[in-house]
This record gives C-alpha cells, sequence and structure tokens, in this order.
C-alpha cells in the first residue's frame, strides 16, 4: 500500500491537497491511504511509530517549519518522497538539504503537482512492504523487511533488530546463517557485511572500514576480509538509488 502523509497548518489548503493527492492516486489504480496532519508536532509524533512513502510538506508552519520536519524525515528514512508546498520561494536554497522530489508553490499548480506525484511514485519501492517470517519459541512473526535494521546469528538463533528498538529472536536454527537469510540477501536493500551479520542498508547512518552505524546508534562490524567486498556492494547500493 502507498501511504502517504500532507502535512500543513492551514485548513483550506490541507484539504485541498489532501482533495488533489486522492483524485490524482485514485487515477493509478494503487492501493493507497493519505493521512492529513494539520501541525507538524503530531506528523513528528506518528514517526516515532510509522512511515509513508510520500510527504507533502508546507514550509511555513508553527513551532517546527517544513524544513525541520523534511531534515527530520530525512534522518529515519532515506528513501521516502518528500514534496515542499509554500508561498516562499526564498526557501527553495534550503529546502533541498532534506532532497526533496519537487518545490512548488502556492497557489498549487493542479497539473504540476499531478506531475510531481506521478514522478514520486515512480521511485516508490512498494517492496518495502514484502515480510520475512520469523519463528519464535512461542509463535510465529511476520515482520516487514522495511522494519528489519539487522539481523545477528548468535548462540545458533537469529537476532532480528527492528528500526524501532525491538529485538525479537528466532528459534535454534538447524541451517547456516546465510542460508537462514538467503531471502533476505536477495533483496538488494541487505548486505551481509560480517559471517555474523546481515542489515538492511536503509537505515545506514554511518559507515567506517571496520562497522555500519544503523538507525538507532546501532554499530554492526564489518568483518576485515569482507571489507572491499562490503564497501563496493555498499557503493553500488548508493548510486543506484541516486546516493
Amino acid at each position: 500500500m502507498l501511504r502517504v502523509a500532507v502535512c500543513d497548518d492551514i485548513p483550506h489548503e490541507l484539504q485541498h491537497l489532501v482533495l488533489l493527492t486522492n483524485q490524482h492516486l485514485s487515477t493509478k489504480g494503487l492501493d493507497f491511504e493519505v493521512t492529513e496532519f494539520s501541525h507538524p508536532d503530531t506528523l513528528l509524533t506518528a514517526l516515532k511509530t510509522e512511515r509513508f512513502h510520500l510527504y507533502i510538506l508546507d514550509i511555513v508552519m508553527p513551532m517546527v517549519n517544513g524544513l525541520q520536519l523534511g531534515k527530520e524525515i530525512r534522518r529515519c528514512d532515506r528513501e521516502a518522497q518528500i514534496i515542499y508546498t509554500t508561498t516562499e520561494p526564498q526557501f527553495a536554497l534550503q529546502a533541498y538539504a532534506a532532497s526533496p522530489i519537487n518545490y512548488l508553490m502556492k497557489p498549487i499548480d493542479k497539473q504540476k503537482l499531478f506531475d510531481t506525484l506521478t514522478l514520486a511514485i515512480s521511485k516508490v519501492d512498494l517492496a518495502q512492504e514484502q515480510t520475512f517470517p520469523v519463528k519464535t519459541v512461542d509463535h510465529l512473526r511476520v515482520l516487514k523487511r522495511s522494519d528489519l535494521a539487522c539481523c545477528e546469528y548468535r548462540s545458533h538463533a537469529v537476532i532480528f533488530t527492528l528500526t524501532n528498538g525491538e529485538e525479537i529472536v528466532s528459534r535454534t536454527i538447524r541451517e547456516n546463517f546465510l542460508q537462514y537469510c538467503s531471502p533476505l540477501l536477495k533483496d538488494r536493500h541487505f548486505l551481509q557485511c560480517h559471517t555474523s551479520f546481515v542489515i538492511n542498508m536503509r537505515q545506514v547512518e554511518g559507515f567506517a572500514k571496520d562497522s555500519f552505524t544503523l538507525s538507532g546508534n546501532k554499530i554492526v562490524p564489518i568483518a576485515a576480509k569482507q571489507y572491499k567486498m562490503v564497501r563496493d556492494a555498499y557503493l553500488d547500493y548508493l548510486m543506484a538509488k541516486g546516493g
């Protein structure tokens, strides 16, 4: 499902953006959901527990402006698409710190918005919604791949660290770690950087010769003998997504 967040503190402008977005997306034959936010703080609170594929943000808002909001979104999600809307053209240069897909002036031109939405949809990776089943000691958990930060092999089990910090421990596995994680490793977002670790490259915030830093400041080691392969794979990933 394509999930869109629209944030604007002016009620009639918020409703207009939501109306146009719904109108355009309904012509695309997509399963989608548009959620409206009338204050940036409300969206910031939502970001603690959920993610959206596309954000349409007003820039001039109280307390937390759209530029700050975009930077916060980008900090926790490097692949979301951001569209800025504003009456103030002087913010255009600053806005690009959050790598938006477009910067639209108000009053919003309907066709320009539609064209931008079409471009944004083409860049959204709905494969994020794919899942990975994990058998724990008690039950079966079906995890969204986009919610995984990394996997670690330890004591004949696999520990899944989620983007919200939760850890899920599998039951004892019979196959080796590489075989167990093979479905994940067919996904271009995942990389084995160590005999005992697989990371979700969406969640990388820092890269050094001996480790990755993931969101939430989790440090994952890189095996010395694998460094060149890991480095090349990660750089290829960044290049492929325009990083």
